[in-house]
């Protein structure tokens, strides 16, 4: 994913445990060309990009603790 991604309709989701009017929540936007997330609170804000192998490897990574704070 680069810079001339158009994510204009792209659909942004937000977890399912967020809760409605929680101040720290992200979003993401799945495209062709890998995912986009930015913060729910600013949404006409910068977007981090990844594009589809670095976003599966985020996902991984995630899923088995890779980024667990405790």
């Amino acid at each position: 994913m680069d810079a001339e991604t158009d994510l204009s309709r792209a659909s942004w989701r937000k977890s399912s445990r967020s809760s409605a009017g929680g101040p720290d929540c992200v979003e993401v936007a799945l495209v062709p060309v890998g995912a986009g997330v930015r913060d729910s609170k600013n949404p006409s804000g910068p977007v981090l990009g990844f594009d589809g192998a670095a976003w599966s490897r985020f996902l991984g990574s995630t899923k088995h603790g890779g980024f667990d704070l405790s």
